[in-house]
C-alpha cells in the first residue's frame, strides 16, 4: 500500500524544477520520479527538456524513456508505474522525489484520483483523431462541450488526447467522464509538496532562453527525425509542446522564425495553465526562485522544511 515520505517539486515549465530536484535528491539520499507526461517517450529529449544523463548528478531517474512515441500511454499506466517506482525507492530506504509539471500525473500519484473507466477503443480513437486532423481539435472540443460541459471547461481546446478520451468515455458508457471521476482524496503519502515560481517577467525570460537553447541543441533536427519515422501529427507524443509547432515549417508553409515565436507564446500559455492547476492543490507550498541566490541554497531550504515536517509527524 502507498505511504511513507514523498517530496514533490512542481510548478510551471522552465522554472528550474529538474535541477532543484536533483539537488534535493543528493541532499536527502533520494531518487527522482518524473511527473512529466511527455518525458515518458523515447526520442523526445530536447523538446521535453529532459536532463541529459550527465546532468543528473548521479541520481537515478524513473519514468523517463518508458515507451516509444508510437505507443499510447495513459495516466492510469503512469500511476501504476510511478507507484511501483516509489515503492522500490522506499524499499531501498531512499526518498522518492516527484518532479514535474504535469498536474494530472502529480494528482494520480499523491491521491486516489483515477476512475476505472472503459478500456481504450482503438477504432473509435482513430476515427476521432481523423476528424480532428480534418477539422481541427477545436471541433471535437465543441462536441465535447455539448455532452460534458464540465469536462470541456477543464480541458484545453488543443489538448487532443484528453478530448478524445472524454468523448470516448461518453460514447462507450453514455455517462460524462466528469461524472465518473472521483473527487481528489487526502494525500496517500507523508507528503511535502513545493511549488516553484518566479515573477512573470522572470519566468517569461527563462522560457525565452530555454527555447533558444533548445534550438541551439538541435530541436528542429529532433522534430525532423520524428517526422522521418512516419509519426502522424495526431499522436499524443508529437502533439507535445515543442514539436507540433514545427510541422508547418517542415511542410514549407512558414518561416522557422514564426515557428519559434509561436513556441515561445504557447509555452507561456502552458506555464499559466500549470500555475492554475497547481494552485488548486491545497498542500503545495509556493516558493519564489528569486528569493534564493542559487539552486543549492533553495534546495537546502526545502530540505530543511521537509525534514521539519516529517520530524513533527506522530510516527516519526
Amino acid at each position: 500500500m502507498p505511504g511513507g515520505k514523498l517530496l514533490a517539486v512542481v510548478g510551471p515549465t522552465a522554472v528550474g524544477k529538474s535541477d532543484v530536484g536533483v539537488r534535493l535528491a543528493q541532499l536527502l539520499d533520494g531518487e527522482v520520479v518524473s511527473a512529466d507526461s511527455m518525458q515518458v517517450y523515447r526520442g523526445l529529449d530536447i523538446g521535453t527538456g529532459k536532463l541529459p544523463p550527465e546532468e543528473r548528478g548521479g541520481v537515478p531517474h524513473h519514468l523517463i524513456d518508458v515507451v516509444e512515441p508510437e505507443e499510447s500511454f495513459s495516466a492510469a499506466e503512469y500511476e501504476r508505474l510511478a507507484l511501483a517506482a516509489i515503492a522500490g525507492i522506499q524499499e531501498r530506504r531512499r526518498l522518492p522525489v516527484l518532479v514535474g509539471g504535469t498536474g494530472l500525473y502529480y494528482r494520480v500519484v499523491v491521491r486516489r484520483y483515477l476512475f476505472a473507466g472503459p478500456g481504450a477503443d482503438p477504432e473509435l480513437r482513430a476515427r476521432l483523431a481523423a476528424e480532428a486532423a480534418a477539422h481541427g481539435p477545436e471541433e471535437l472540443h465543441r462536441r465535447l462541450a455539448v455532452v460534458d460541459r464540465l469536462a470541456a471547461q477543464r480541458i484545453h481546446p488543443h489538448d487532443l488526447r484528453r478530448i478524445i478520451r472524454a468523448l470516448e468515455v461518453y460514447t462507450l458508457t453514455g455517462v460524462p467522464i466528469s461524472a465518473q471521476q472521483n473527487a481528489p482524496a487526502e494525500p496517500r503519502f507523508d507528503l511535502v509538496a513545493i511549488g516553484l515560481t518566479a515573477p512573470r517577467d522572470v519566468l517569461y525570460a527563462r522560457i525565452e532562453r530555454r527555447v533558444d537553447q533548445m534550438m541551439q541543441r538541435g530541436l528542429l533536427e529532433e522534430v525532423r527525425a520524428l517526422v522521418a519515422r512516419g509519426l502522424e501529427s495526431w499522436l499524443t507524443s508529437v502533439q507535445a509542446l515543442g514539436y507540433k509547432e514545427f510541422f508547418p515549417h517542415l511542410r514549407g508553409e512558414e518561416e522557422l522564425s514564426s515557428a519559434v515565436t509561436r513556441l515561445k507564446q504557447e509555452t507561456r500559455r502552458y506555464a499559466k495553465r500549470q500555475l492554475t492547476w497547481f494552485r488548486r492543490e491545497p498542500e503545495v507550498r509556493w516558493v519564489s526562485r528569486e528569493a534564493y541566490p542559487d539552486d543549492g541554497a533553495l534546495a537546502e531550504q526545502i530540505a530543511e522544511w521537509a525534514e521539519g515536517v516529517w520530524r513533527s509527524l506522530p510516527n516519526a
